[in-house]
C-alpha cells in the first residue's frame, strides 16, 4: 500500500525516545512531542504534495463500528490500487452521509471519478444525483471487493 503506511506502525513519543536512545541520541519524550508540534505539520504537507494523484476509479463502502457502546458507520473510499482516499464516521447510514463523504472527496482531490463502485445501498445513487455526479456507477455483486478488503487493517 503506497499511502496510509503512516497508520500501520503507531509509535508513542516514548517509543521514539527509546528508538533514538538505541542510536545514542538522548532526547526526552517531551522534546520529541515539541518536535512533533513544530515540524509535524510541514512534514505532513510535504508528504501530501508529493503523493501521486489517485486513480479515477473509486470504491466506496461502509461498515458498522462501535464507539463507546454506540453504533456508528465508518464510510471509506479506496482507489483502484487499494489506497485509502478518505474516511468518515457518521451516526447514520443514509444519502446525506454518502453525500457528505463524496463532497469531502471531491473537495480534497479536485476531480470527479470516472467510475464509482459501491455495494447495493440505495443511498449512493440518491447522493450522486444530489451532487450531480455523472460517473459510471457499478453496483454488481462482488464488484466492491477492493473496498471490502481494505477494512481489514483498521
Amino acid at each position: 500500500m503506497r499511502s496510509g503506511s503512516y497508520a500501520r506502525f503507531t509509535l508513542s513519543f516514548r517509543d521514539v525516545e527509546e528508538l533514538l536512545a538505541e542510536r545514542g541520541i538522548d532526547a526526552s519524550c517531551e522534546t520529541i512531542r515539541r518536535w512533533f508540534l513544530k515540524f509535524g505539520p510541514s512534514i505532513a504537507s510535504n508528504i501530501g504534495r508529493s503523493r501521486p494523484r489517485p486513480s479515477d476509479h473509486w470504491h466506496l463502502n461502509e461498515m458498522v463500528i462501535s464507539i463507546r457502546g454506540g453504533k456508528y458507520w465508518l464510510w471509506r473510499t479506496v482507489d483502484n490500487e487499494g489506497d485509502v482516499l478518505d474516511f468518515l464516521v457518521q451516526s447514520r447510514r443514509n444519502a446525506q452521509a454518502a453525500k457528505k463523504l463524496m463532497v469531502k472527496l471531491l473537495k480534497k482531490y479536485g476531480f470527479a471519478p470516472s467510475r464509482v463502485v459501491t455495494d447495493r445501498l440505495r443511498s449512493y445513487p440518491t447522493a450522486f444525483r444530489a451532487i450531480g455526479l455523472t460517473a459510471e456507477h457499478d453496483r454488481d455483486l462482488r464488484a466492491n471487493n477492493r473496498a471490502e478488503n481494505s477494512h481489514q487493517p483498521i
